[in-house]
C-alpha cells in the first residue's frame, strides 16, 4: 500500500494545531517545540516529495482521488511541475518563520501556533487540489488564519488592516464560487456527467462569450491576490501591520496564490478569454512594476518598502505568466521562489532591527553594521539577491522571466527592465541609510548582533539563495516536463502578441 505522501505534507500541520489546542495553558515553550517539530516533519517530508518527483514528467504525479461529497465533487489531490516548488516553499518558510517569532510573540503562543500550522494547510492544500473545489475551500479556509494572525497579533491599525484584506479577498473569492457552479453545469450539459476535476473541466470548449465573464470572475480574485494595481491597496496595510511571521508568509507564498492561479485555472480553462485579455494584463503587470518600484522609494517605513517592492516583483511574475512561452513559465516559477526567499529575509530583517529598536522608521535607524556586523552581511545578501545580482536566485528567474516575454512583447520588456534599477535604487538606499553613517538608536534601545536562534532563521535561507543562484538547475530540472507539456496545450489557443516577432507578416 502506497503512502498517501501528499496527504501527509497537507495535513500533519492541521493535525499538529488539534493536538496543541490539548495542551494546558502556560506551557508556552513546550507548544512552541512542538509545533516547530510538526512543522519541521512536514518539511522533511516535502523533501521526499521533492526528491521522489519526475521532473522529465509532464503529468501530475503522487495524485490521491477518494470520494467526498458527491455530485462530482471528490477529494483528489497531486503535485506537478507547476505546483511543486510552491509545496516546498510553503513547507520551507513556515518553520522559518515560527522560529523567527520565538521571542516577538509572547501573548497567547498556545493560539498563535495553532493558527500558522493552520495556515500552512490552507497554502499547501491550495497548491495540490486538483478538485476545483477543493481548491476553492482551501482558498478560503487560508483567509481565516491570516485574519487572526493579523487582527490579533498585528500592529495598531491591525482591525483595519485586517477588514480591509479579508473584505477585498473574499469579494474576489465569491466571484469565483460563481464561476464554479457554472463551470460544473456547463460540464453537465456537455458531457451528462458531474465532475469538478480540474483536468475534466479543461476539456470544455466554452463559447467566447461564456469564457470571458468565467475568465473575469476567476481572474479578479487571483488579480486580488497578486496584487495586480490598482487592486493593490490591502496589501503595504496588510504587511505593515501583520508580525513578522505573518509578513514572511504573506509575502513568501499567499501572493503566489495569485499567478498560481492564473497558471492552474484562468489559463487553461478559458484560454481563448485569456489570450484576448493578456494584452491588457501584462499592460498591468509592468504598470505595477514601475509604480511599485517608485513608491518603494519614497517610503519612510521600512515593511511598507519591502512591501510595494512586491507590488513591482510580483508585476515581473505576472508579465512571464501572460507570455505563455516556455522560458517565461520557467522564469515565473523560479521568480515565485527566488522572490520568496529574499522578500522573507528582508521582513525577517526587519523584524531582526524591530526587536531591537521598537522602530521601523528608517530615519531612526543608522550605522547599525558597526555593531552587528554578522547581520548587515545578511541583510546585504538580501537585499542584493532582491534586487536581482547576478550569482543569486533573483538574477536567475528575471533573466528567464525577461528573456521569455521578450520573445512576446519586446516593448513591455524593455519597459519591465526598470525593475532592476528601481530595485537596487531602494534597496541600496535602503541598506545605507539604516546600517551605514553615524549610529543612530532611538533611547533606551541597543544594537546586538544576531544569537544563535536569529541565525537560524537567516543563514538556511541565505544559502538557499546563494546555492539556487549558481545551481539553478535543481529547481529548473523538477519544473521542464510540465512546463513544456502545459505551454504547449495552453498556446495553442492562444494568437500571437501584436508586438511579437510572429504576429509581423511575412514580407
Amino acid at each position: 500500500m502506497s503512502v498517501p505522501l501528499v496527504s501527509l505534507i497537507t495535513f500533519l500541520p492541521l493535525a499538529g494545531a488539534a493536538a496543541l489546542a490539548f495542551v494546558p495553558r502556560g506551557r508556552d515553550r513546550a507548544v512552541r517545540g512542538a509545533a516547530l517539530a510538526v512543522s519541521l516533519a512536514t518539511f522533511g517530508l516535502s523533501l521526499v516529495l521533492f526528491a521522489r518527483f519526475d521532473g522529465a514528467s509532464g503529468l501530475p504525479q503522487f495524485v490521491e482521488r477518494a470520494a467526498w461529497l458527491g455530485r462530482g465533487i471528490d477529494y483528489r489531490v497531486g503535485v506537478d511541475g507547476l505546483s511543486l516548488l510552491l509545496v516546498l516553499l510553503a513547507a520551507f518558510l513556515t518553520p522559518v518563520a515560527l522560529l523567527s517569532s520565538w521571542r516577538a510573540i509572547d501573548d497567547r503562543v498556545k493560539e498563535f501556533s495553532i493558527v500558522m500550522l493552520l495556515l500552512e494547510t490552507g497554502m499547501i492544500g491550495v497548491f495540490v487540489a486538483m478538485d476545483l473545489f477543493l481548491f476553492y475551500v482551501f482558498w478560503e479556509a487560508m483567509l481565516v488564519p491570516m485574519y487572526f494572525l493579523i487582527g490579533i497579533w498585528g500592529g495598531r491599525r491591525r482591525v483595519y488592516a485586517t477588514t480591509k484584506f479579508v473584505l477585498v479577498t473574499m469579494f474576489g473569492s465569491l466571484l469565483m464560487l460563481v464561476g464554479i457552479l457554472v463551470l460544473q453545469a456547463a460540464y453537465h450539459r456537455a458531457t451528462g456527467g458531474r465532475s469538478l476535476a480540474i483536468a475534466d473541466l479543461a476539456t470544455l470548449s466554452l463559447p467566447a462569450g461564456t469564457q470571458t465573464w468565467l475568465f473575469l470572475a476567476f481572474g479578479l480574485a487571483f488579480a486580488i491576490k497578486v496584487p495586480l494595481v490598482p487592486l493593490h491597496t490591502w496589501l503595504p496595510d496588510a504587511h505593515t501591520e501583520a508580525p513578522t511571521a505573518g509578513s514572511v508568509l504573506l509575502a513568501a507564498v499567499l501572493l503566489k496564490m495569485g499567478a498560481y492561479g492564473f497558471l492552474r485555472l484562468g489559463l487553461p480553462l478559458f484560454p481563448a478569454a485569456a489570450a484576448a485579455f493578456a494584452p491588457a494584463l501584462s499592460v498591468l503587470a509592468v504598470v505595477g512594476i514601475v509604480y511599485g518600484g517608485l513608491m518603494a522609494l519614497v517610503q519612510k517605513d521600512m515593511k511598507a518598502l519591502v512591501a510595494y517592492s512586491s507590488v513591482s516583483h510580483m508585476g515581473l511574475i505576472m508579465l512571464a505568466v501572460f507570455a505563455l512561452g516556455p522560458e517565461a513559465v520557467q522564469g515565473a516559477l523560479f521568480q515565485m521562489v527566488g522572490h520568496g526567499l529574499s522578500t522573507g529575509a528582508l521582513f525577517l530583517c526587519v523584524g531582526v532591527l524591530y526587536e531591537r529598536t521598537h522602530t521601523r522608521l528608517i530615519a531612526d535607524h543608522g550605522g547599525a553594521a558597526a555593531r552587528m556586523p554578522v547581520f548587515a552581511g545578511l541583510f546585504l545578501l538580501a537585499a542584493l539577491s532582491s534586487a536581482g545580482l547576478p550569482g543569486l536566485n533573483g538574477f536567475v528567474g528575471e533573466v528567464l522571466c525577461f528573456l521569455g516575454v521578450f520573445r512576446v512583447r519586446p516593448t513591455l520588456a524593455v519597459i519591465g527592465l526598470s525593475t532592476i534599477v528601481l530595485a537596487a535604487a531602494y534597496l541600496l538606499w535602503l541598506y545605507r541609510r539604516v546600517m551605514h553613517g553615524p549610529l543612530k538608536t532611538p533611547a533606551g534601545t541597543s544594537l546586538r548582533d544576531l544569537d544563535r536562534r536569529e541565525l537560524a532563521v537567516l543563514v538556511p535561507i541565505a544559502l538557499l539563495m546563494v546555492f539556487l543562484g549558481l545551481f539553478p538547475g535543481v529547481l529548473l530540472r523538477k519544473t521542464d516536463g510540465a512546463v513544456t507539456r502545459y505551454t504547449g496545450s495552453v498556446r495553442m489557443a492562444a494568437p500571437p502578441a501584436p508586438d511579437s516577432p510572429a504576429a509581423r507578416p511575412e514580407r
